[in-house]
């Protein structure tokens, strides 16, 4: 349901050197994410304990530790307000299943179109403005930064977040 990067290894090796680089937290993830909700705090770092419900597919988020629980950051600042929205930038510091839904529901901002996490209906095409934006990270072999950027889709929402309208 979201949009932008993904990463495909051609190899096992460089699966295996991929996988150390995010364990490691060596590689900046940046998204974006529109909102109706305009978070209380314009500029934050969210702490918190998420738990996965595989029957449900979805995780919870806790403001402590409790028993099988992760601990999930991430942080985030308001790029835009629309008349009816808000783009979010999301730095993303650990990658926990459906983290940044979880996270922003959490602080009562859930993604335009995710009923799953509490926004009061879908999108048209299913989807969520939930958007990969950037990978960057040092290259293994090469030393050399590896930055990657996606835009986002076409789609009115964006367009007016980006100012393409």
């Amino acid at each position: 349901p979201t949009s932008g990067i993904v990463v495909f290894a051609r190899t096992s090796k460089a699966l295996t050197r991929l996988n150390k680089l995010f364990a490691e937290r060596k590689a900046e993830k940046i998204y974006w994410a529109v909102v109706r909700n305009k978070p209380s705090i314009l500029k934050d770092t969210l702490v918190h304990w998420l738990k996965r419900n595989p029957k449900q597919n979805k995780s919870y988020a806790y403001p402590k530790e409790i028993t099988d629980s992760k601990r999930a950051e991430l942080d985030y600042e308001l790029v835009k307000s629309l008349q009816n929205y808000h783009l979010l930038q999301i730095v993303l510091k650990t990658g926990r299943h459906h983290q940044i839904r979880s996270q922003l529901a959490a602080i009562n901002s859930p993604i335009k179109g995710d009923l799953k996490y509490g926004f009061d209906r879908s999108n048209k095409n299913g989807g969520i403005h939930l958007h990969a934006r950037s990978l960057a990270f040092i290259h293994p072999v090469k030393q050399e930064e590896i930055r990657i950027v996606a835009d986002p889709p076409e789609d009115p929402i964006w367009n007016a977040c980006l100012g393409n309208q």
